[in-house]
């Protein structure tokens, strides 16, 4: 597994796997508004210009996951992990999380998920991550969970 840094041209690939890795969320609570799926090429491009952006390549050169993120007042956000869904299962969020780790050194690492997705959750805490908050929208609620660097 081969993971990059993300350059600009990649950004339309990985919204493509970034639709890709979300559809079946989208489909299990027939909810296609929820922002990864509604997420636009210009929006991504305004992330770019904020985070870091990490892709994993296969064999044949095809982008098949990406992570981003920044580091804000001593903490590392981490944003969107998302891995093609015929890769997923693989180890390969958990590679990109903690290479992403590496880059963006930090006293403290955020990452949220969706309560619609209790897996993503469970892969948090086995890297470390405890849960800190909950929130709630109109149609779905995020659990927010941390990590606190201590050798940093």
């Amino acid at each position: 597994m081969k993971i990059l840094k993300a350059e600009e041209k990649d950004l339309e690939e990985i919204l493509q796997v970034q639709y890709l890795a979300f559809n079946r969320e989208a489909e299990a609570f027939n909810d296609f508004n929820i922002e990864p799926m509604t997420q636009t090429i210009d929006a991504l491009k305004e992330e770019y210009k904020k985070y870091i952006f990490l892709k994993v390549v296969n064999a044949a050169g095809k982008i098949i996951a990406s992570i981003r993120g920044y580091i804000e007042n001593g903490t590392s956000y981490i944003g969107k992990t998302l891995v093609h869904p015929e890769y997923q299962g693989r180890g390969i969020g958990t590679g990109m999380i903690r290479k992403l780790e590496e880059i963006n050194q930090a006293s403290r690492y955020e990452i949220n998920a969706s309560v619609r997705c209790p897996e993503n959750i469970k892969l948090y805490e086995r890297l470390g991550y405890v849960r800190f908050k909950e929130t709630q929208t109109e149609n779905n609620g995020f659990v927010y969970l941390e990590k606190i660097n201590d050798w940093h």
